[in-house]
């Protein structure tokens, strides 16, 4: 980034200042406008640009949750190059609580999106044509869906030599090299040649501290190895573990093979050997009750914290490899 004028849905943005634009293209049905505020913060020095965002899923309140702190804490301000955040991307979903948007569609499933399509569709494009253009590095802060409490972690792609270095910088417990999905923002960028750390920690609906300060110092890490900032003093305030990352390439889902109240006695992120018990359904009066066995040895990288479960229903995630 070495222009000395940029410019952001028509503000313009000069070395060493900073400004909050609004992304305004729809309204409610109520007219009322929408808009999803977008905050840039230049460096005096050339340097790299990073886009950080929340909530693609209106209901992950952690990762909004995360880049609200590294805005609030002033972290955004670079020395060199630019940060984008954007803490609430669907701004939608979110009044809602709501995952989706309010056409029923998932924006993390129609990108890089169309000027005439859906309502999420047309909001994808602009977020692609607007701000993608100009960024190099991204980090989309996300969690586990519904009741599935994810243990941090980074996915990249298997064939990302680049990815992966930058998730070791970032410093999560597990690295997931995982293909990406179709039609999905890491797929969008992948195929523009950006490079995305893509973060799930937590579940919807809930903010955890340990998950916050981990995403927090995973961005301030990375920040500091593109050269934007030096961190070394917030690093060590966050008090957040040292990890050698655990690289995972395979995970498979055990789900529920009856309905019932569901009872976990494992913790998250512990290496489960085949044929320990992870937990238990069990019927409310008493009279019923099964044990869930692990059917291999892996790691436990999510838990359905649901207290009821329905047959079918995902409980735990378990690596492979």
């Amino acid at each position: 980034m070495r222009n000395t004028k940029i410019e952001i849905l028509g503000q313009t943005i000069t070395k060493g200042k900073g400004a909050l634009v609004n992304l305004d293209i729809a309204k409610l049905h109520t007219r009322t406008k929408i808009q999803v505020p977008i905050i840039i913060e230049r460096g005096k020095k050339d340097g790299p640009t990073l886009l950080i965002t929340g909530g693609i899923h209106g209901n992950e309140i952690n990762g909004i949750e995360i880049v609200r702190q590294l805005v609030a804490k002033k972290y955004n301000k670079p020395d060199s190059g630019m940060v984008i955040c954007i803490p609430v991307v669907n701004v939608f979903g979110f009044l809602n609580q709501k995952r989706q948007f309010p056409d029923g569609r998932d924006l993390n499933r129609v990108f890089p999106g169309s000027p005439r399509g859906s309502l999420a569709s047309r909001f994808a494009y602009h977020i692609i044509k607007e701000i993608v253009p100009l960024v190099d590095y991204c980090i989309d802060y996300h969690t586990g869906g519904d009741s599935r409490f994810n243990m941090p972690q980074i996915r990249v792609g298997a064939e990302d030599s680049e990815n992966l270095a930058l998730a070791k910088v970032f410093n999560p417990p597990f690295i997931i090299q995982s293909a990406r999905r179709e039609k999905s923002f890491r797929e969008t960028l992948h195929k523009l040649d950006k490079k995305v750390l893509l973060f799930e920690g937590g579940k919807s609906i809930h903010i955890d501290k340990v998950v916050t300060q981990m995403g927090i110092a995973g961005a301030l890490r990375i920040m500091q190895h593109l050269g934007m900032r030096r961190f070394d003093r917030e690093i060590d305030e966050l008090v957040v573990k040292e990890f050698e990352p655990v690289i995972l390439h395979n995970t498979q889902w055990i789900r529920a093979k009856y309905s019932g109240m569901f009872h976990p006695f494992v913790d998250l992120g512990k290496k489960v050997k085949k044929g320990d018990t992870l937990g238990s359904i069990s019927g409310p009066f008493g009279y019923f009750e099964r044990k869930i066995k692990a059917p291999h040895t892996g790691y436990l990288i999510c838990i359905n914290e649901a207290p009821i479960v329905t047959q079918g229903d995902a409980i735990f995630h378990v690596s492979i490899n």
